[in-house]
């Protein structure tokens, strides 16, 4: 792979993991509202719409955090045999993370 290619490729990867660590930090502070909620002795109803928002955006944080796996996988592959490992170690990743 050529130089300027990898290096703006390795730039879109910590573009993305900044990204998903903004994320994170947010959900760890919806979290924390939850924890508060449940100590607080809130309704039950309204701790579990907070727990379901959080769990949501934990998920999409996980799948921006797989897409950013397969796109460096993809782009790694100089020819159809690199290609063909590299998918058959994402089907791997998927069955594992299912």
């Amino acid at each position: 792979m050529p130089a300027q290619k990898r290096k703006m490729q390795m730039q879109a990867e910590s573009d993305a993991r900044k990204k998903i660590a903004t994320r994170l930090a947010r959900i760890e502070g919806q979290l924390r509202g939850v924890k508060a909620l449940v100590q607080n002795g809130a309704d039950c109803e309204q701790v579990a719409v907070q727990m379901t928002a959080a769990r949501r955006a934990l998920d999409r944080a996980f799948y921006e955090m797989l897409a950013c796996s397969f796109i460096a996988h993809v782009e790694d592959g100089s020819g159809p045999a690199e290609l063909r490992a590299s998918s058959d170690e994402l089907a791997r990743l998927l069955v594992k993370l299912a």
